[in-house]
């Protein structure tokens, strides 16, 4: 399997993220991209290939074009203000301040296009996020040509970017840029099936109300788990896009036979769907000791993985989504497309 990957990530190093109280050094870190491509190497899954590059216009048929403006010139506005740190939110709209209004200085911006404070703009965030966003689409370009199997390895991640919010250290959807540019070459129904720990919440926002993408979510019951206020089971859809969402929330410590017991429903509602394509969200951060999950998968439970996603039986594009800086990150990702190929 051909994966497609760019150096240019290493342009997000942010060094500051607000975890249980505390400002530490972000999970979401550029060596997370050097335990998978060791172990791509040295598994020797197939050729790395560096992105093609694509203008803004698929990325603003999903994003608002506000907010991609915004991404852009955040981190001078920021700057230009004086400010010494990275860019942090420390203000947004609330139930008790429902203004819809965008405010002018950079301090209200970020509280108006942030959904998570965990996520600081640094130097070189967008143009990262850009350079992700061309890995997923360079992928998506090579399954529409081949219906072959490809894996972009993207970050930042995108799967908490909905339509005009970054968080969750996701910036583009990737996912979402990449099922559009299916729909712009051919397909007519997409598929979006979602294993990372975390509920993708910026994907159903973006899908909710359409009914030719359907998106499917496994991951941790959001009562428990970020992002909290999205990825119930009752979410179902909005006017034409009821009954295209679906949502599989588990509680702690689920083990990997209920974890596949939920994939398999979801299989059974993309074969129902008939999907012409397949977008695999691709989260390791199930794995039983990521530093930010509460799953309990082995690194063995991903060869079945990928297994059971070849089963589906559809052209299939691998998006990098979670799991973070351990070394288990490369095993667990390398597993799932190893058993994939099987």
């Amino acid at each position: 399997m051909e994966t497609i990957f760019s150096p240019r990530h290493k342009l997000r190093d942010s060094q500051t993220e607000l975890y249980g109280g505390q400002l530490v050094r972000p999970f979401e870190c550029p060596e997370r991209m050097d335990f998978i491509i060791s172990s791509l190497k040295s598994q020797k899954i197939g050729r790395i290939s560096e992105p093609s590059f694509f203008d803004d216009d698929i990325i603003t048929a999903i994003h608002d074009k506000d907010y991609i403006s915004f991404l852009k010139r955040a981190w001078q506005d920021w700057v230009q203000c004086g400010f010494k740190g990275e860019a942090i939110p420390t203000v947004w709209p609330s139930r008790s301040m429902p203004s819809k209004e965008i405010p002018n200085f950079i301090e209200g911006e970020l509280g108006y296009y942030c959904l998570a404070s965990e996520t600081s703009i640094s130097k070189g965030t967008f143009d990262a996020a850009l350079s992700s966003a061309s890995v997923a689409l360079s992928g998506a370009k090579k399954v529409c040509e081949s219906s072959r199997a490809v894996f972009s390895l993207c970050r930042p991640p995108g799967h908490h970017a909905s339509k005009n919010q970054y968080g969750g250290y996701c910036f583009i959807n990737n996912a979402a840029i990449s099922a559009q540019y299916f729909l712009n070459n051919g397909a007519k129904r997409v598929a979006i099936l979602d294993v990372d720990f975390h509920h993708g919440n910026g994907t159903q926002d973006i899908f909710y109300d359409r009914s030719d993408v359907m998106f499917l979510s496994l991951h941790g019951d959001p009562n428990d788990a970020f992002p909290h206020f999205l990825g119930y089971e009752n979410e179902k859809g909005l006017d034409d896009g009821y009954g295209f969402n679906f949502n599989f929330p588990m509680p702690p410590n689920t083990n990997y036979s209920n974890w596949g017991s939920a994939f398999d429903e979801a299989a059974k509602r993309i074969a129902k769907f008939k999907a012409d394509a397949l977008i695999l969200s691709l989260g390791v951060d199930t794995f039983k000791d990521d530093p930010i999950s509460f799953f309990k998968l082995d690194s063995i439970d991903f060869i079945d993985m990928g297994k059971r996603i070849k089963k589906i039986g559809l052209p299939t594009l691998f998006v990098m989504e979670g799991g973070y800086a351990i070394e288990e990150i490369g095993i667990n990702t390398v597993n799932t497309l190893i058993g994939f190929e099987e």
